[in-house]
């Protein structure tokens, strides 16, 4: 067996330790909660009879480990519990979570993507003008909050008083990709943007740090000094090797990112995850608060996982048997 294929056995050894972990980390806390999910359910006027025999009914007055053991039997059937109204918590979920993930990813494109182009730059150009410029942007960066750049970009950009009217300032309506990329794009454009800035910041120091130690190994100078155009030796082997750093410390800013979006689709009014935990925390709704923080968690550790075995298939060393 080769070390690709342990590495990912281990992966996959861990991913349901860990989700049973986070699924007893949520619940635990969220079972402190002085909400009554039969009367969130119910409404107000429901009576005393028919909160009780709700209570009965889901188990409410069961021991706590026997509701957890419960809890996890219903998300094996993809099941979050219901929240306000008796609406089962994976419709909430199932409409929101492909928004929230689809900004999440567009930000870590955007941040590795400016990351990439900044960190080679500075690399190349190092202790010279343009590597002093971006450390400047890139220290920026990494101090700009992505809350307050989303307000900049509102008020700079968008159809605000004053401001340039290029994108909408808030998004009335979401508008898949699939019926129209155009709106599409116009709409998650300034969110991803705002999210994707901090993130390029550090990963941009992280890229050129990586880069400068590996154009100072001897294969560097060797290959150029055998003939081999600099161009070519930094594009087949330096920046693969390079880019080993950066893709470990990437697993560490997805957790950010997710974050961050949750905060950011409030601010642009985007009816995604972060809404569903807004509203669940303003109505008391103890299960659209846990079936919302217990899907970003798995997604985080997914994409993780995810993560990890690019950084595995990018290292030549771990490939080898």
């Amino acid at each position: 067996m080769t070390t690709l294929l342990r590495l990912i056995g281990r992966r996959l050894v861990a991913f349901p330790i860990m989700v049973l972990g986070v699924t007893f980390l949520v619940f635990f806390v969220m079972s402190f909660s002085p909400a009554d999910p039969a009367r969130l359910a119910l409404g107000e006027a429901a009576s005393p009879e028919a909160l009780a025999a709700y209570r009965e009914e889901h188990g409410l007055n069961d021991p706590m480990i026997v509701r957890y053991f419960a809890f996890l039997a219903g998300l094996l059937r993809f099941d979050l519990g219901v929240g306000a109204g008796n609406v089962p918590i994976t419709e909430f979920v199932a409409r929101a979570f492909p928004i929230t993930l689809q900004l999440t990813l567009l930000g870590l494109v955007l941040a590795v993507v400016m990351a990439l182009v900044l960190g080679v730059i500075a690399a190349l150009y190092r202790d010279r003008w343009p590597d002093q410029l971006i450390r400047i942007l890139s220290i920026a960066s990494l101090a700009t909050p992505s809350f307050w750049l989303a307000l900049l970009l509102i008020q700079w950009l968008s159809d605000v008083p004053g401001g340039a009217g290029l994108y909408p300032a808030l998004v009335s309506q979401w508008v898949p990709f699939s019926e129209d990329p155009g709106i599409w794009l116009n709409n998650i454009s300034l969110p991803a943007f705002a999210l994707a800035v901090p993130v390029a910041g550090s990963l941009t120091r992280v890229v050129r740090t990586s880069m400068v130690e590996e154009l100072d190994r001897d294969y560097v100078r060797t290959a150029i000094g055998a003939g081999i155009p600099k161009a070519e030796v930094i594009a087949r082997n330096v920046l693969r090797n390079a880019l080993i750093t950066p893709i470990t410390v990437l697993g560490l800013r997805v957790g950010y990112l997710m974050g961050g979006a949750v905060i950011i689709e409030i601010i642009f009014n985007i009816q995604a995850m972060g809404q569903l935990i807004l509203d669940g925390v303003t109505r008391n709704d103890v299960y659209l608060v846990q079936g919302v923080t217990l899907t970003v968690a798995i997604a985080f550790i997914v994409i993780n996982i995810i993560v990890d075995l690019l950084y595995v298939l990018v290292n030549p060393r771990i490939r080898t048997v």
